[in-house]
């Protein structure tokens, strides 16, 4: 087999969370040029059907599905969607999101259990509900965007609760992959830094995003944000048979920045 055989995924589906921007639509598109059919989940059924527009320029089959992450029949449908329209369901990305400012003495817990609620839970109703379509196939990959937030040097100021449940997810992501390798689920987490994506619906405020980067920029060696479409690549290895041997890990996209 050729090496650029093994990132091709015709006849795969793929389902991405919170699709409609940002990195989540750059993992929908990587998925398409691939020769993948999307399933483009978000929140904001607009953005999720601009997306289908772009995947559909590809030539890839597409279905938009609104829905919270964090409700369990959300998700439920989501799984549905995907396996009524295509049949099977081949890479999952566990992309979904949101984050609120604030130290350990002044966050409401009402932010806190938002935040971990469409985080966390979420990434683990997305997976518990495709797991049973991938082990019916003996085969899988899972996808989950965890953060260099959640990771050690990755601190930015009012990003708490966003980095513990970052953090969470890559423990989670670690112990998954142990328990589904033998049923030949490959379970990884992707750790970017600050891309330059224009978060959209992320709870994070426009003054505390410019400080954010104002602080994070002279920390990133290579001296600038990453462009969202650089994302791509990394999806494709790991969506595919390219990353074969390829489990339990995470990895990192930040320029340099915990070098």
């Amino acid at each position: 087999m050729k090496l650029f055989d093994l990132f091709d995924l015709t006849g795969k589906v793929a389902v991405v969370t919170a699709g409609g921007h940002g990195l989540g639509r750059e993992y929908c598109l990587a998925m398409a040029e691939c020769g993948a059919d999307v399933v483009c989940n978000d929140i904001d059924s607009e953005l999720s059907a601009e997306t289908v527009r772009q995947v559909a320029q590809f030539g890839a089959r597409a279905a938009s599905v609104q829905g919270d992450v964090s409700k369990p029949d959300d998700v439920a449908r989501m799984i549905e969607t995907a396996l009524t329209h295509f049949g099977r369901i081949d890479v999952l990305f566990c992309n979904a999101g949101i984050t609120r400012p604030g130290a350990a003495h002044e966050m409401r817990y009402e932010d806190w259990a938002a935040v971990v609620a469409v985080n966390l839970r979420g990434t683990f109703l997305c997976m518990k509900a495709a797991i049973p379509a991938m082990l019916a196939q003996k085969k899988g990959a899972i996808i989950s965007t965890a953060s260099i937030a959640g990771l050690p040097g990755g601190y930015a100021p009012d990003t708490l609760v966003y980095a513990a449940t970052k953090a969470a997810i890559i423990g989670l992501t670690r112990h998954a992959a142990m328990a589904y390798a033998k049923d030949g689920i490959r379970i990884n987490a992707i750790a970017p830094g600050l891309h330059d994506t224009r978060p959209v619906g992320l709870g994070i405020p426009p003054e505390v995003q410019e400080e954010i980067k104002k602080l994070i920029l002279p920390r990133i060696p290579l001296g600038r944000f990453g462009e969202p479409g650089e994302i791509r690549p990394l999806a494709a290895f790991l969506a595919s048979d390219a990353s074969g041997f390829v489990t339990g890990q995470v990895f990192v996209q930040d320029g340099g920045m915990l070098a």
